[in-house]
């Protein structure tokens, strides 16, 4: 049990590493020392070098500098386990101390530190001495220094991604599971029709629906896309359902062509442009000192504008053919009904009491019926239904509530009835 606790301790702890890490590089330096001596000091030219005096300005520099490199990734590193343990989970705290990336950037600082502190020494300006190799090693750890320090700011920006975040500790409870449980049972997962599971976890971020053809089409039977884009998918869930007998159904290609990643991207989901917009407004509607509803306004703009774009325009059924018209791909997709309810639904619910953010909304909903086709207009009326309610459930006062239904394209700027007023002017 004292040797589990030790290894426990020294796998949990930030400074193994790096003290490992100085050790080696003092290790480095002793022997490139060494290699020096045995040469006389001939092996790098003084050209390459120069004198003793550049050595010495070399070596300190090296030194001085990996020190300030050490210090900021260990003042980065204290500042966002602080964030992460304020926005996320104080519990937060302990992963990001095991964050190998940070041990190992401090460790090659400290590494490159103890290398040039220890070849310092073996300067001697009166003898005309410069370890000339030892020098060049330096220079190689300062440019293999630089391209950690630009991964490990990289690293530390993706690590504060929430998806990040979640996966990593995801990731190894799944680990902590196989260890802890390594009977994964039996499989009972009997469906009505044989299916392709995900080899992984992920969040289906894009799907190459003619790749995916032409395997069903090889295949002779029909796939179907369980998941739909955006969607999260468990390993070993069904990723599709196959129809027909398929004739040799190559499902390492088929799995192939659904990229899963750590979380959703806006280079095909369109409805996760939409997700981030009604996030940014229903975040500053929340219940908290601090409420926004210029900002939620800002946000019903864009969804405004993005719907307003949509309007018209025909959207797949997710179906796919092949050349000679035969069925081969079925994939969710989302219509106009769900775009809109993606962008009202939770605005109009969190905003309700807010007349600035619903006059927005009315103006907005009013404006889409005026180009949406007839047959997309009864979901903008449901939409204008579903707002009158909560509204007058949210505000007591009939006055007020009247006032917020009132449709203004600022929330509180150009009145809504502006329009008939300018109407009233040109008839007379």
């Amino acid at each position: 049990m004292k040797i589990f606790k030790l290894l426990d301790h020294v796998r949990t702890s930030l400074w193994f590493v790096p003290v490992i890490c100085v050790l080696a590089g003092v290790a480095l330096s002793v022997g490139t020392l060494a290699v020096d001596r045995s040469s006389d000091y001939k092996l790098i030219p003084n050209t390459f070098t120069g004198g003793p005096d550049n050595a010495v300005a070399i070596l300190s520099t090296i030194a001085a500098s990996m020190v300030s490199l050490a210090a900021l990734v260990l003042t980065i590193t204290m500042v966002v386990v602080q964030l992460a343990m304020g926005q996320f989970s104080p519990r937060i705290v302990q992963t990001f101390l095991q964050d190998k990336p940070s041990q190992i950037a401090i460790g090659l600082f400290v590494a490159t530190f103890a290398h040039a502190m220890v070849a310092l020494r073996e300067v001697n300006a009166e003898e005309g001495t410069v370890p000339g190799l030892a020098i060049v090693v330096g220079f190689v750890l300062v440019l293999v220094s630089i391209m950690v320090l630009v991964g490990y700011v990289h690293h530390i920006g993706q690590s504060l991604r929430v998806a990040s975040l979640i996966e990593l500790v995801g990731g190894k409870t799944r680990k902590l599971l196989d260890e802890v449980y390594p009977d994964k049972g039996s499989s009972t997962e009997d469906g009505p029709e044989p299916n392709v599971p995900a080899p992984r976890s992920g969040v289906v971020t894009r799907i190459g629906h003619d790749a995916l053809v032409k395997i069903a089409h090889d295949a002779r039977c029909t796939l179907e896309l369980v998941p739909a884009l955006g969607e999260f998918v468990p390993a070993g869930a069904p990723l599709f359902l196959i129809h027909g007998e398929p004739l040799d159904l190559d499902e390492g290609a088929a799995t192939e062509e659904v990229v899963l990643g750590l979380e959703r991207t806006l280079d095909t989901d369109v409805a996760y442009g939409l997700r981030m917009l009604v996030d940014i407004a229903e975040r500053s509607l929340a219940d908290s000192p601090f409420q926004d509803p210029t900002t939620a306004v800002q946000a019903i703009d864009r969804l405004h504008d993005c719907l307003r774009q949509m309007a018209r325009r025909p959207f797949p059924d997710g179906t796919y053919h092949d050349d000679a018209g035969d069925l081969r791909l079925i994939v969710p997709a989302m219509d106009w009904q769900d775009y809109v309810h993606l962008a009202f639904e939770e605005i109009r619910l969190a905003g309700a009491a807010s007349p600035q953010v619903t006059r927005r909304l009315q103006a907005a909903l009013e404006d889409l019926k005026t180009v949406a086709p007839p047959d997309r207009r009864a979901v903008l009326d449901d939409q204008l239904e579903l707002l009158a309610w909560s509204t007058n459930d949210a505000v007591p006062n009939p006055r007020d509530a009247a006032m917020g239904l009132s449709p203004d394209r600022l929330g509180f700027g150009v009145r809504g009835d502006m329009a008939s007023v300018s109407e009233d002017a040109e008839s007379s």
